[in-house]
């Protein structure tokens, strides 16, 4: 029997300092998530053997013994923290689910992910980044609404209705608050008005592109101003559709956006692709999440219930996709 170690960050694992945001441990899992994920590795006959966070797996690196590593762990620190884990276990020779560490430092740093979407001319939100508040002086060429969000941060961090600003007042306080709060720059984002979609795809070579789910916010579909928020996230006014109630011709474009935006960054093993379509139907791919929440609340239990497939199943195949990729089938 293979035995598949488990690293993963709870959100008590945190320790919060003074000046910290509320959401400032947002990415981190509860303890019952990792006991689902667990249990849904045993169920494919595999052994777990929980190693938790980066500094737990330096601990006892020296005496792991394990076949591979199912890596959902976000890091504590710093725009590099995703990568933590896995330059460890390449380091190590230790296979591992997901994406490697260049990926997770790429499609973190939002700036950096949207500069390949350009180059590889997939449509993504105009933007600008801002170091502090007085660059602003210097830009007068904004066009509004605009959206402010930290520049490296996942799970909505960040994100508040104040975040969607109307004007030049709006903007300096919100691109102040990010940079005073999250100690880092200010990802400045042209708004687009109109409908969210995300879409999680699995495999490697030739990738399975689950169904696409459609975001519902306050029971509205045609969301229009509204978007994703941390309080939205953590509250009852958010739901997730699949499958999404839109044309063949948007869900073949989305899917397409989809699985070109996955292999841009070179995902591994599984991801996420978030979207915005504008009211005249066109869509802009907001972010790639490599390492993407696998809690049975988020969208992947409910996509592989959609496409007829258990959540035990849909984590037996993506561990075994990785298990293919190192020819340890």
């Amino acid at each position: 029997m293979k035995i598949v170690g488990l690293t993963y960050d709870l959100k008590s694992d945190y320790q919060f300092k003074d000046g910290d945001p509320e959401d400032a441990n947002a990415e981190f899992d509860h303890p019952s998530t990792i006991d689902v994920i667990a249990e849904a590795i045993e169920a494919n006959k595999f052994k777990v053997e929980r190693i938790g966070n980066a500094e737990n797996l330096l601990d006892r690196l020296g005496s792991l013994k394990v076949d591979i590593v199912f890596n959902i762990s976000e890091g504590l620190f710093g725009r590099n923290r995703e990568s933590q884990v896995p330059a460890i276990l390449e380091m190590a020779g230790i296979p591992f689910v997901g994406a490697d560490a260049l990926t997770l430092g790429i499609t973190l740093d939002k700036v950096m992910a949207k500069k390949i979407f350009i180059a590889d001319k997939i449509p993504t939100p105009k933007f600008f980044e801002v170091n502090s508040s007085e660059q602003l002086n210097h830009t007068n060429h904004h066009k509004f609404p605009l959206i402010v969000k930290p520049r490296f941060e996942g799970s909505s961090k960040g994100l508040s209705e104040n975040s969607r600003v109307k004007n030049k007042t709006e903007l300096t306080q919100q691109v102040e608050y990010i940079i005073n709060t999250y100690k880092q720059p200010a990802l400045v984002e042209e708004f687009i008005s109109g409908q969210e979609f995300t879409v999680a795809i699995i495999g490697n070579e030739e990738p399975e592109i689950m169904p696409v789910v459609q975001i519902k916010i306050d029971g509205k579909l045609k969301l229009n101003d509204k978007f994703y928020t941390f309080a939205r996230i953590t509250s009852d006014r958010l739901e997730y559709i699949c499958p999404a109630k839109i044309s063949a011709e948007l869900k073949k474009t989305i899917d397409d956006l989809a699985l070109k935006t996955y292999r841009t960054v070179e995902c591994r093993d599984f991801g996420r692709v978030d979207f915005r379509v504008d009211r005249e139907g066109s869509p802009y791919v907001l972010e790639i999440n490599p390492l993407p929440s696998l809690s049975t609340e988020d969208v992947f239990k409910l996509v592989a219930e959609n496409a007829g497939i258990t959540y035990e199943g849909i984590i037996g195949k993506i561990l075994n996709y990785a298990l293919k990729r190192y020819d340890l089938n």
